[in-house]
């Protein structure tokens, strides 16, 4: 049984306009075709759909999917490939977590600086503005956040 685009992205999960992309990009075969030119998805071609969108759903980069369709795909392939790319990704997902804990962490920093007032001085604003970044940056292009103790500019 085919399915038009439409359909395959119902069933799916995934937008006609990613199922385009991922298909420009070689994550995903082009789909074959009508003789009217519109794009035929098979059964098996859902199932790898849903398997990209499960991949996305957990964070998972185009690059990583690419791989872990190879390994899908190759069923002669022990399970510590992927396990040690699940691995790889739970140490990238941690460093995200900490980059986003330091974002809040300035952000409520700030926020308890701010008067919240009818003054127009606010720290956040002056924070936002100032030369140095509000959440420095750390080595490889990480952040990291002001310390809760770490003093913005407070208002008068």
């Amino acid at each position: 049984m085919s399915m038009n685009i439409g359909e395959a992205a119902k069933a799916s999960g995934v937008s006609a306009k990613m199922i385009r992309h991922y298909e420009s990009v070689g994550l995903f075969p082009e789909a074959a075709r009508t003789e009217s030119g519109y794009r035929q998805y098979t059964d098996k071609e859902v199932s790898t759909l849903r398997f990209i969108r499960q991949s996305r759903d957990l964070g998972f980069s185009i690059e990583q999917i690419r791989e872990l369709l190879g390994l899908w795909q190759n069923r002669k392939r022990p399970s510590r490939q992927v396990r040690a790319l699940a691995q790889a990704h739970i140490v990238e997902l941690d460093e995200k977590l900490k980059e986003l804990q330091a974002m809040k962490a300035t952000l409520e920093h700030l926020v308890h600086c701010c008067h919240g007032d009818d003054r127009p001085d606010c720290p956040i604003i002056e924070s936002l503005a100032q030369d140095a970044p509000a959440v420095p940056h750390a080595p490889h292009g990480k952040t990291a956040g002001l310390r809760p103790g770490r003093q913005a500019h407070k208002a008068n």
